[in-house]
């Protein structure tokens, strides 16, 4: 079935032109059953991105806009007293969808963000005393506004460390912009994007790739790239567990993506710095010295070697 997930990154390719390598990573992070945060400026797509996904997988689809004045009720729902029936009735809040797109998550308070987040750890939200599961899939598209801090409220590293990537869409390339330009409106085209996976689908498709065959070498493979973080002098904080299992499991996706049932040193190469990115921080040296995260990374996947490919 990875033949549907290869045209459904087509059909978004319609509407998010020049960017095929943000809708694999996307894709890739959606098949491993985790959550994406784009750190990015406004108007480069980041919304029209998560439309996109949301018709081309039949997936259900909210947005929320973070303020300041956004509350965990909004995020998770609350109960209505019912003067008829005198009792409570649940009114569903924004988690209660298959695909959310938290718009700037730093807008909000942290009180908020961690209703989220623990929805997004847990699939399940409890209100009054009762717990809900969310629906399967159930996938969070967050994004952050890295301009104008003002009134803004970072992420902590701990629940970075929740989003299985950070991406960034950048600018267009000016071909890209051109085709942008004769494309018909944003809504129009989107509108007219077909669905090309269903739900049921996309739970066989991450069951799927979740049963691709790892080589042991593999295994410690990303424990040795995993375990460089955590001792390299330009990094004050490696990658933790969680991120370990974040990359395995973005690695088995990238490999499905390849339609291929098993995985090779390539496959996590290829995802390790959107996986890895946001689970590290850089050293008072690095700072001093004005390395980049990407550097450092880059020089990691360099150093570690590779198994032979199986």
């Amino acid at each position: 079935m990875s033949n549907l997930a290869t045209r459904a990154i087509e059909e978004i390719g319609k509407v998010i032109i020049g960017k095929d390598h943000i809708i694999r990573q996307v894709m890739t992070a959606i098949l491993a059953n985790g959550h994406i945060l784009i750190e990015d400026i406004p108007g480069v797509g980041k919304t029209t991105l998560a439309i996109a996904f949301s018709k081309v997988l039949g997936l259900d689809y909210q947005r929320i806009q973070f303020t300041p004045d956004v509350m965990p009720a909004d995020i998770a729902g609350f109960s209505v007293y019912k003067q008829g029936s005198e009792s409570f009735e649940y009114q569903k809040g924004a988690a209660i969808t298959n695909l959310l797109l938290a718009d700037e998550i730093n807008r909000t308070s942290p009180k908020t963000q961690s209703a989220l987040l623990e929805a997004m750890e847990e699939g399940r939200i409890t209100v009054d005393g009762v717990t809900r599961e969310l629906p399967d899939p159930y996938v969070v598209i967050a994004t952050q506004n890295p301009l104008g801090a003002v009134g803004t409220h970072s992420l902590p590293e701990a629940q970075l460390d929740r989003f299985m990537i950070r991406i960034s869409m950048g600018y267009p390339d000016r071909e890209s912009e051109v085709a942008m330009l004769k494309q018909e409106r944003v809504n129009v085209a989107i509108d007219s994007l077909e669905e090309i996976i269903q739900v049921t689908d996309l739970i066989l498709m991450k069951q799927q790739a979740e049963r691709i065959y790892v080589h042991e070498d593999l295994y410690r493979y990303i424990v040795d790239l995993v375990c460089a973080t955590r001792n390299h002098p330009d990094l004050s904080m490696g990658i933790s567990p969680r991120g370990t299992i974040s990359l395995l499991q973005m690695a088995k996706a990238n490999a499905y993506l390849d339609d291929r049932d098993y995985m090779v040193p390539d496959d996590i190469k290829q995802i390790f710095y959107a996986a890895s990115a946001h689970r590290v921080m850089k050293s008072k040296e690095a700072r001093i010295k004005r390395r980049t995260v990407r550097e450092i990374l880059t020089s990691i996947a360099e150093e570690i070697p590779v198994p032979e490919s199986r």
